[in-house]
């Protein structure tokens, strides 16, 4: 059974408890509505740990919009049941007060891989996700932590951050769970409605023909540019951005001699949809 702990000094506890007795422990951060894509990286987390946690903390500092933070799915106790049937040691399930209590006045900055993209559209963001990473890092005291790649840009920020500050926990990138249609699996989808449900794909099609071009000899810009207007005339009401990136450094990249990233931001209705696809060198 999988044991809920709200507590940072009772979780400690625990994993010293654990650590005594030779466990290597892994964890999983996530803000809920779990699905497919989170279990897959419980799942991962169980084949190279001995001990799993799993945290659930819909983090106030990483959302620059209180609407977006509001309209957030949250369902405990379906997690829960989830994670159970999983084999997920420990549901860690902080409070607003115990990760930030009164008097809280620290931030984490990462620079340059944050900055582009999401660090432009979403101002803050990974600040809120690097001090919330931070806290579950030093909470947990785990060995291993796994994060999903479709936040590829969020993976990058965490390995600079915990190489930066010298965090003794190993970041495991997993690949991207995708629905049958190519749609990447995230706790935003429950909210496109049934027509949008439909168009939704249309991003992830874009990016696929976009990156088979490129790999053909197609020039970039001709080949972004025309990802832009199928993904708009497919019902996307904006692109935020569909950015060619080295993989690693998140720099502009125009020409694939490296391995690089498409990485793209899409508004679909009142949902935004983010995806990226391995680009190989040519």
């Amino acid at each position: 059974m999988t044991e809920v702990i709200r507590s940072a000094a009772e979780l400690r506890e625990k994993v010293a408890g654990w650590k005594r007795a030779g466990a290597l422990v892994g964890v999983v951060p996530t803000m809920g509505a779990l699905h497919d894509g989170h279990l897959s990286l419980a799942r991962a987390a169980r084949k190279q740990s001995d001990r799993v946690i799993v945290t659930i903390f819909v983090n106030p500092m990483q959302f620059n919009n209180p609407e977006d933070l509001k309209k957030y799915p949250r369902d405990e106790a379906h997690d829960l049941a989830l994670l159970e049937a999983d084999g997920v040691d420990v549901l860690f399930a902080p409070g607003p007060e115990e990760v930030y209590p009164d008097g809280f006045a620290s931030k984490v900055t990462v620079s340059g891989v944050s900055e582009p993209m999401e660090g432009s559209f979403r101002p803050g963001h990974f600040d809120g996700v690097a001090t919330v990473v931070t806290k579950l890092f030093g909470m947990t005291q785990a060995g291993r932590a796994f994060f999903g790649e479709k936040d590829w840009q969020q993976v990058q920020v965490v390995q600079r951050l915990v190489r930066d500050l010298n965090i003794p926990t190993r970041i495991i990138p997993c690949p991207t769970i995708r629905e049958s249609d190519g749609l990447a699996m995230s706790s935003r989808n429950v909210r496109l409605t049934e027509e949008e449900r439909q168009m939704a794909p249309a991003l992830h099609r874009a990016m696929t023909t976009a990156v088979d071009a490129i790999r053909g000899g197609a020039v970039t810009e001709a080949a972004l540019a025309a990802a832009r207007e199928a993904i708009l005339s497919a019902g996307y009401s904006s692109v935020e951005y569909l950015d060619l990136r080295d993989a690693e450094t998140l720099a502009p990249v125009t020409a694939p001699d490296q391995p690089a990233r498409l990485l793209a931001a899409a508004m679909l209705g009142e949902v935004r949809l983010i995806d990226n696809i391995a680009v190989d060198p040519r």
